[in-house]
């Protein structure tokens, strides 16, 4: 609810600091001394358009702040806050404070901020819907939009629309893989000819993960030996034959065995040549081994590059690696199976969402029979309410409509809508177009007394609900008002004692001047102040000893 409202040079206001309540608060004082400067400063922090007329004259810059303070914070204002990641404690007041400048002639600029956060107009317009419900002559929203009011019925109704919500989107996702399996069938069954041949052709290919590293790996070594060749033979002709430097290493070594005897560096030599001929037989092994293995088959040389080009060809013709083939093969198969299967699949698809659109027709159906009850119901309390609010010629309906099939949603298949009639024989119409001001305010006050609504804004403020009333229809009001105000907050601005007196809080709103200088003041009448302004309204002018009488009659009353 509303707890604090600083308000710093805006038009008459040079510096004002109030503090509000539980129950009802009532803000009275004489016309024109600016109880519309209060709501048009409550207006800015709820994100209403900035206007530089709204800037005390001689002053440059104007601020309003606004605190409120809830047990727990509601789930849409958290959700908004969150969205935007501004973090609010638990028991931490909410903090929202909109600053003008004068920017020269009729420019302004505005900055806004929650909890010292920068945000935009726009988030202060979505929190307000949370936080301050405002019904007054040029009401515009709360329960004169039209959008609302199926919820407003729902909530009357206690109604199970969140069974209708799952039930909706149930069908919509049953109804979304449906068509996505046609589509998928559709136009696998276009390409099926073409799946077959190109499956076909891979089969015939045979590709394995690998082979293509491997074939070229071959490839590449019986290229490297094609390249030795010449060089090998005439290596390996070295090594080989009576005259090749290894059979003469030997032959050296038999004859100096024969003599190694003789003397100890003999003896050396001989070790030395014995160890030249094991390496070069080594090195004759290597070469042998080496010519073995760079040896290439002309032959098998095609064949592998055949192969490759082969696999290549149909790697760029899928548009995959030539490792990605098997993958791609598998696909086709799935794709084929799928075609040969689908028919049955869609069938079974097609009886889930049949069957979820039968689920969610009955549970709307439900919820609209609940709705038609509930809308008799409301219709009847709120008949019950306008004639003690001199609303006794008029009459209230609530429209349950049923919707064009593609209109249908998670809230069910009806559209609910206020209507009232204010003269006998006259067409129903919406409320905004058809109840002048202060009747709409206390068509309001009828349908808020009928509903006894949770869920709403935190902060109720009427402005003018008695406009043209007094008597016995003042304290229907003001009793009514009270009523609402027991369970939260009702602000109400007021020209009637009779609902001034039902207030828990009252707040004198008076303009002064001295000199050219204008301001306005707000102040919290204590019981002798309310008893004086009372009388005032009451009496006028000139406050009599009857209307301090019946102001204190009035005042016990409530």
């Amino acid at each position: 609810m509303l707890t604090g409202l600083s308000i710093r040079n805006v038009v008459l206001i040079e510096a004002l600091d109030l503090a509000f309540g539980r129950g009802l608060g009532v803000l009275t004082g004489e016309t024109g001394a600016g109880k519309s400067i209060l709501l048009d400063s409550l207006g800015l922090v709820l994100g209403d358009r900035a206007d530089a007329g709204l800037i005390r004259a001689g002053t440059d810059e104007a601020s309003v702040t606004a605190t409120f303070e809830f047990a727990s914070l509601p789930d849409a204002l958290a959700s908004a806050l969150a969205e935007a990641e501004i973090a609010v404690e638990p028991g931490e007041p909410l903090i929202i404070r909109r600053r003008l400048r004068s920017e020269g002639g009729n420019a302004v600029g505005s900055r806004a901020f929650v909890n010292d956060q920068p945000v935009s107009v726009a988030l202060l317009r979505e929190l307000a819907k949370g936080l301050v419900e405002l019904h007054g002559q040029h009401d515009d929203r709360g329960l004169v939009n039209a959008r609302g009011h199926r919820a407003l019925l729902d909530r009357y109704a206690r109604a199970e629309v969140g069974e209708v919500s799952a039930a909706w989107d149930k069908w919509r996702a049953a109804e979304s893989a449906l068509a996505e399996a046609k589509a998928r069938l559709a136009a696998a069954s276009a390409e099926q000819d073409l799946l077959v041949a190109h499956l076909a052709e891979l089969a015939l290919l045979a590709p394995e993960v690998g082979e293509e590293a491997e074939l070229a790996e071959q490839r590449a070594s019986m290229q490297k030996g094609e390249r030795l060749s010449g060089d090998l033979a005439e290596l390996q002709h070295l090594w080989t034959g009576s005259d090749s430097a290894l059979a003469s290493l030997r032959s050296a070594s038999r004859r100096l065995d024969r003599i190694a005897h003789e003397h100890p560096l003999l003896t050396e030599a001989m070790e030395a040549l014995d160890r030249a001929v094991i390496e070069a037989s080594e090195a004759e092994d290597k070469l042998e081994k080496a010519a073995e293995a760079l040896s290439h088959d002309p032959l098998l040389l095609d064949r592998i590059e055949t192969r490759l080009f082969d696999l290549r060809a149909a790697g760029r013709k899928h548009g995959c690696s030539v490792d990605d083939l098997p993958a791609r093969m598998a696909e086709m198969r799935a794709a084929l199976d799928q075609i040969e299967g689908g028919e049955a699949s869609i069938a079974g698809l097609a009886r889930a969402a049949q069957d979820a659109g039968l689920d969610y027709r009955a549970k709307a159906e439900s919820l609209s029979v609940a709705r038609a009850e509930a809308a008799r119901r409301l219709d009847a309390a709120v008949a019950a309410e306008l004639a003690p609010l001199k609303l006794d010629a008029a009459r209230f309906r609530t429209a349950v409509v049923r919707l064009p099939e593609d209109r249908w949603g998670p809230h069910g298949v009806d559209a609910a809508e206020f209507l009232i009639s204010t003269n006998p024989g006259a067409d129903f119409a919406p409320l905004a177009k058809i109840a002048s001001g202060g009747e709409l305010s206390r068509f309001i006050l009828a349908l808020k007394v009928a509903l006894a609504e949770e869920g709403g804004a935190a902060t109720v403020i009427f402005d003018e609900i008695d406009r043209g009333v007094g008597g016995a229809v003042a304290s229907a009001i003001g009793e009514r008002l009270a009523r609402l105000a027991a369970g939260g907050q009702l602000l109400a601005v007021t020209h009637s004692p009779q609902v001034a007196a039902r207030g828990t809080a009252h707040y004198l709103i008076a303009k002064s001047s001295q000199g050219t200088v204008t301001r306005t003041s707000v102040v919290q009448l204590d019981a002798q102040g309310r008893q004086e302004e009372i009388a005032r309204m009451l009496s006028g002018a000139e406050i009599t000893p009857e209307a301090r009488a019946q102001a204190e009659r009035l005042l016990e009353q409530a």
